[in-house]
């Protein structure tokens, strides 16, 4: 049973807290505008674009993207966007970069695992055992997160050499390592779940993957 089947929260609510975090993820692009913080502005816009990702998913792609996985994606880049704003910086509220790092990297490891899962009921050359699959997975994400981490840390050192602001910060080694801990957290948790939130992406990738060969 899935998470919010427990919590008996319905679809519509869920859509109602999408809308709300993208009419938020306005405010925070306007008060980034109003502050002359190029940060804020550019992690808010990009993050305000992804929330109409499902929608262009779902009509070009014919992938399903329910009510439960919209939320997913829009809360964790406007709790990314809202971060900006103050609270990664914020030492009481040091859990919030833990936060957005594991929901940032859930999403990397379910697009990974809707990928891979996807190859491997398309074709029968390719059989992952479900071990296998759960080490790809954190392999996958902590993949990412390297490189995310060594962009990190280009794009801030490019800022510090053009006396620019900031458009991502890096705060040091041993927040590099507790980021990637908690990457390694998110990927679990689709390791884990992913099944029961994933399996409907699954099938639609398997048959677009399906069709292309027919077609060929």
């Amino acid at each position: 049973m899935r998470v919010r089947d427990r919590l008996r929260i319905s679809e519509r609510r869920q859509r109602q807290a999408t809308r709300a975090m993208e009419v938020a993820l306005v405010v925070v692009l306007l008060a980034g505008l109003y502050r002359r913080n190029v940060g804020v502005v550019v992690n808010s816009g990009i993050a305000f674009a992804i929330t109409f990702l499902p929608a262009i998913l779902e009509r070009d792609y014919d992938i399903p993207m329910d009510a439960g996985l919209t939320l997913w994606i829009t809360a964790a880049v406007f709790l990314h966007a809202l971060g900006t704003l103050g609270p990664y910086r914020d030492p009481t509220l040091w859990w919030w970069d833990h936060m957005t790092h594991a929901l940032s990297s859930s999403l990397v490891a379910a697009i990974g695992y809707a990928t891979t899962r996807a190859l491997d009921e398309h074709t029968e050359d390719i059989y992952l055992p479900p071990r296998f699959m759960f080490v790809f997975i954190l392999l996958f994400v902590v993949a990412f997160g390297v490189v995310w981490e060594v962009i990190e840390f280009g794009v801030g050192g490019l800022a510090s050499i053009l006396g620019s602001a900031k458009i991502l910060t890096q705060f040091g080694l041993e927040d590099t390592m507790k980021d990637l801990l908690f990457d390694i957290v998110g990927g679990i948790l689709v390791a884990i779940w992913g099944t029961a939130y994933l399996s409907d992406v699954v099938g639609a990738l398997t048959d677009r993957l399906d069709r292309r060969r027919i077609g060929e």
